[in-house]
């Protein structure tokens, strides 16, 4: 009796110990199981392969540096005017970068330091290639120049037969081949002086020969005193000889108030 029960007993405790390895198997399962489901990506953010990325594709190509992108617009506005593999100082001005400095002797020459810009290449006088080069410039701010070395802008709206003769703010830039010290682009306050096609000796030989019929004032845009003119018979022949020495010395001109050709 004793013989079976500890036979029973033993048994017994092989079965307790089987279950008790299943049941740590099982709940090992469940909780790496509970883990992998609370790390998965359908909690939280979604990562760059989710659903997302089944509707717009990922781009595998590598990140191209800024250096190596496609050109500025800025530097789209010189390299046309800029030739490639000439000497270094035959290079126009828009072409190069310089530290020009104001501390020297004005209409004097000076050395300045410079260099082309980028995607301009030149040449020195020995053939090489450079980077860097020394440019002698004469010693004057842009506004400085003759009126030759710039261009300005021409305004219509002022009248250039006028005593005083006026004036107005033009905006003004350097011609290419120009170096000077300082902005490129300035402001000026220059004489009205644009014409509107009129000519001085049409004007006068008209005034001599019909000027007695507002012939001359007409031709110059002035209506009012063309028919003056044209009604009285020329002011019975005095406005008629006034107008010819007014015409005649520049003084009457056009009524657009441009100069005569």
């Amino acid at each position: 009796m004793t013989t079976s029960v500890q036979i029973f007993r033993g048994e017994k405790g092989r079965c307790l110990k089987a279950h008790g390895i299943f049941i740590l198997l099982f709940t090992d399962v469940f909780v790496q199981h509970v883990n992998g489901y609370m790390s998965s990506p359908h909690l939280g953010e979604d990562p760059p392969y989710s659903r997302e990325s089944h509707y717009s594709p990922v781009t595998t190509s590598p990140v191209v540096p800024a250096a190596a992108s496609a050109s500025p617009t800025d530097m789209d506005s010189y390299a046309s005017k800029c030739p490639s593999g000439g000497l270094c100082s035959k290079l126009p001005a828009n072409c190069i970068s310089c530290s020009y400095h104001p501390n020297c002797s004005y209409g004097k020459p000076a050395s300045f330091n410079c260099k082309p810009k980028r995607g301009v290449h030149c040449i020195g006088e020995t053939g090489q290639q450079q980077t860097n080069f020394s440019l002698s410039v004469t010693c004057q701010f842009c506004w400085q120049l003759d009126a030759s070395q710039y261009r300005c802008n021409t305004s219509t709206s002022c009248m250039t037969v006028s005593c005083p003769r006026k004036r107005y703010n033009a905006t003004c830039n350097v011609v290419d081949h120009m170096h000077c010290i300082g902005k490129r682009e300035f402001q000026k306050r220059l004489y009205c002086n644009w014409t509107g096609g009129y000519k001085w000796s049409t004007a006068l030989a008209l005034s001599i020969t019909l000027g007695g019929f507002g012939a001359d004032r007409f031709y110059l845009g002035q209506w009012r005193e063309g028919l003056g003119k044209l009604f009285s018979f020329g002011g019975l022949g005095i406005w008629t000889l006034i107008d010819v020495l007014l015409i005649g010395v520049g003084y009457v001109g056009p009524a657009d108030g441009s100069l005569y050709i």
